[in-house]
């Protein structure tokens, strides 16, 4: 598994953490995973955390930008798991521009089936694809086909 894997997928697990406890905040949570996880490459663990800062700082983007794309879904009806690793996605998608979007939604697909259930690829794809296309259309202004 490659540097940035091991760290989207450790920053899968920061962001659920957070969602499940949301009386912990972000500072907390990381050096919670910094003391849990002391073997965790330095590399791995600042690109995992510098993913979890940007997803809460744009936490109310990203979701809205989720929510707009799931046809009947609710967030809160979502599996947490499913969720989080959207909301990753979602941001690199949105506000990475030196992350490839097909790496992104490629990563995103294989986390989810690693933590996820055997429909959760399938959906967050779709959403996914959705959020890219609406990406290249702001980026570009015109919309792609």
């Amino acid at each position: 598994m490659g540097l940035r894997r091991e760290a989207r997928e450790l920053a899968v697990q920061m962001l659920y953490a957070l969602d499940s406890n949301s009386s912990v905040g972000v500072r907390e949570t990381l050096r919670t995973f910094r003391e849990e996880q002391g073997e965790i490459a330095g590399k791995v663990r600042e690109f995992a955390e510098e993913l979890v800062q940007g997803v809460q700082a744009q936490r109310a983007v990203i979701d809205e930008a989720i929510k707009a794309r799931s046809k009947n879904w609710s967030l809160s009806r979502m599996p947490r798991v499913d969720l989080n690793v959207m909301r990753l996605a979602a941001y690199e998608l949105m506000f990475r521009s030196d992350i490839p979007k097909k790496v992104t939604i490629n990563e995103a697909i294989e986390i989810v089936r690693r933590f996820g259930d055997k429909d959760s690829p399938a959906f967050v794809n779709g959403i996914l694809d959705e959020i890219e296309a609406c990406a290249k259309v702001e980026v570009t202004g015109e919309e792609q086909v």
